[in-house]
């Protein structure tokens, strides 16, 4: 990842992966940890179904433009996800893969990849439709950018005011993605294109 203070994000699948609610968690634990925060949201052709990105600026200075071109992180959440994200992360950046929905390993040696089965730990909680927090557990997990208090106040608050009954299975999600995800170093031998 980017060594200076700012963090660029890039968020990608499928329209209804909750795409757009997972940068606006990232984006509100950021803010309750006092850093400055910048999104933008993109659609496809379709708001379901279609594909979708959300792209977050955390940084601990003011942010100069929200545009996000070279991501230092990309969490995809499907195949053309990843098809079209894995060539514009920054070397040495992170790119959290949804190893539910995609089966070919990384094509490139210069970053980092984090594998967690997210589609399969929301099926195993009983709602498909949280998958993106186990993603996000993920990321808060490997890249430390946000901390757990601040991810999970995000979600209580978050879901709070728009489901409340949703709010147990969202941090279970969450707190899963955590535990059930891997961190593979690019130094590792990794053999691209499986």
């Amino acid at each position: 990842m980017s060594q200076t203070s700012e963090t660029r994000i890039i968020i990608a699948g499928f329209g209804g992966q909750g795409v757009v609610l997972t940068g606006n968690l990232v984006a509100r634990a950021a803010l309750i940890e006092g850093k400055n925060v910048t999104g933008m949201v993109a659609y496809g052709a379709e708001m379901r179904g279609g594909t979708a990105f959300a792209a977050v600026i955390v940084s601990d200075e003011e942010i100069a433009c929200p545009f996000v071109e070279v991501p230092d992180v990309a969490i995809v959440l499907n195949q053309p996800s990843l098809d079209k994200f894995e060539p514009d992360v920054a070397a040495g950046g992170l790119l959290l893969v949804n190893s539910s929905l995609v089966k070919r390993g990384p094509r490139r040696k210069d970053i980092d990849y984090v594998w967690v089965p997210a589609t399969d730990i929301a099926q195993s909680l009983g709602n498909l439709k949280v998958a993106n927090l186990a993603a996000l557990g993920a990321f808060v997990r490997h890249t430390g950018l946000i901390g757990r208090k601040s991810i999970e106040k995000a979600v209580e608050e978050l879901f709070s005011m728009k489901n409340p009954a949703m709010t147990a299975v969202n941090l279970a999600a969450l707190n899963a993605g955590m535990e059930q995800s891997r961190l593979e170093k690019a130094a590792s031998k990794l053999q691209a294109g499986k």
